[in-house]
């Protein structure tokens, strides 16, 4: 479970990177809360446009961030953004603290946030394969999650309390001073330790990554499956928020629940961690079940059966994330990763922009309850467009030795397409060949 651990670098990486996620968590749970309740008077639809404003730019920026993601020095890459994003946390403190900040200006620091992680999201991504092997890679992608999600289990519920105790300017300057730890221990890595990076030499661009994933038949079922979940029924914030203020719970009520969820979450990477590798079956059984545990969810009665509840929805969804992510990782030319991955990444945050306004205003006009079993029917139908795939492609048999006993055929290759070793040195195209033979023989 815990075998990229034996990389120096990768347990530095896993150290900052949780630090900085708690306090990323305790920061988000003070935003969603700030425009919920202190600039708006509980409307769900303005916290669906700040996330809006927040998770759209990898959608709209995806053709210059994975082209940046694979030119660039990753490691200074992200050593810049993370110095952007503490000062933006400390900007939002000051106006918090001062009583100056306003809606439209929470819009624009929303936006900002947004840019900013627009770049940092395919370089963090990417950057965690180039420091462990091939073989651990998968691994590392699941460690990486656990990580994200041990900060959700402890940030929110921190988070929320000190809202409660000292209020949300005070939760910004915090988070601004766990984004250290993640600096830091990017400038203790050790730098000739890192896999050999691959480069284009040409201006390959979006296109090419694009042309890559719309060849390959699994990358798009999986790309699918995530914006429906994504964009539907990933949007917690405000299931959460407005289902604590419909049980009488304030902002601590708010993080608790947050941190509940992260229970599953963390349970979820965990055992995604024990995978030797990601498979696409494992994807369209996490969409079933989340489907049925968020349509479970929303018919609970009182705060605590409705938390219970939010345990599976977490782990279901940190499942299908955290597998989609490893195997597209996994399965990618290397010359592609950064470009793929920010496809991917403009899939899971750009799909936001899409569904949480909606969810926002299902919110407004029709309830919390609603809007949770309209994100439910997403994951129900990314399960149903997974199943159609595997039948579709023929990797469903009947057992041989079973009349009624179905199986998945194991040893049938998905076909990836090479890339023109044109546009790249003889040294490169020499050096990528095996691995690209490789992912040729892997299967869903």
């Amino acid at each position: 479970m815990f075998r990229s651990f034996s990389t120096f670098n990768y347990r530095i990486w896993f150290l900052g990177a949780l630090v900085s996620n708690i306090g990323g968590w305790m920061q988000a749970t003070a935003q969603d809360w700030v425009v919920l309740t202190e600039l708006t008077n509980n409307d769900a639809a303005a916290m669906g446009f700040t996330m809006a404003l927040q998770f759209g730019p990898p959608l709209v920026l995806v053709s210059v961030t994975g082209w940046v993601a694979d030119r660039f020095d990753r490691r200074k890459i992200l050593l810049l953004t993370q110095s952007v994003l503490m000062l933006l946390a400390l900007a939002v403190a000051a106006l918090l603290l001062t009583g100056v900040m306003t809606l439209p200006l929470m819009f624009g620091f929303a936006l900002v946030f947004g840019i900013t992680n627009a770049f940092d999201a395919p370089a963090r991504q990417a950057f965690v394969s180039d420091m462990v092997t091939l073989e651990d890679a998968s691994n590392a992608v699941a460690l990486n999650s656990a990580s994200f999600n041990m900060a959700r289990l402890i940030g929110p519920a921190v988070g929320g309390l000190l809202i409660v105790a000292v209020g949300t300017g005070w939760v910004f300057v915090v988070n601004a001073a766990t984004f250290l730890a993640m600096l830091i221990a990017l400038l203790l890595i050790r730098r000739g330790e890192l896999l050999p990076r691959v480069k284009s030499r040409g201006r390959t661009g979006l296109a090419e990554g694009f042309r890559y994933v719309w060849a390959r038949s699994d990358l798009k079922v999986v790309f699918v499956m995530v914006f429906l979940i994504g964009a539907f029924g990933m949007n917690f914030p405000i299931f959460a928020s407005t289902m604590a203020l419909e049980f009488g719970r304030e902002a601590d009520g708010y993080g608790i629940l947050s941190s509940v969820l992260a229970i599953g979450s963390l349970a979820g990477a965990l055992l995604a961690a024990r995978r030797d590798r990601a498979r696409v079956r494992v994807l369209i059984v996490a969409a079933g079940l989340f489907g049925a545990a968020s349509i479970v969810s929303a018919a609970m009665p009182t705060y605590w059966t409705y938390a219970i509840v939010l345990v599976f929805v977490g782990f279901s969804t940190v499942t299908m994330l955290t597998t989609a992510n490893g195997y597209v990782q996994t399965t990618t030319d290397p010359l592609l990763r950064g470009r793929v991955l920010a496809l991917y990444m403009a899939v899971v945050m750009g799909s936001t922009p899409v569904g949480a306004p909606i969810a926002g205003w299902v919110t407004d006009v029709a309830g919390p309850r609603a809007a949770i079993v309209l994100g439910g029917v997403a994951g129900l139908l990314a399960m149903a467009i997974g199943l159609a795939w595997i039948i579709g492609s023929g990797r469903l048999r009947r057992a041989e030795n079973s009349r009624f006993r179905l199986t998945l055929d194991e040893t049938r290759p998905i076909s990836i397409p090479r890339v023109d070793p044109v546009e790249f040195s003889d040294e490169v195209a020499a050096a990528t060949t095996p691995i690209r033979t490789e992912r040729t023989e892997r299967t869903d």
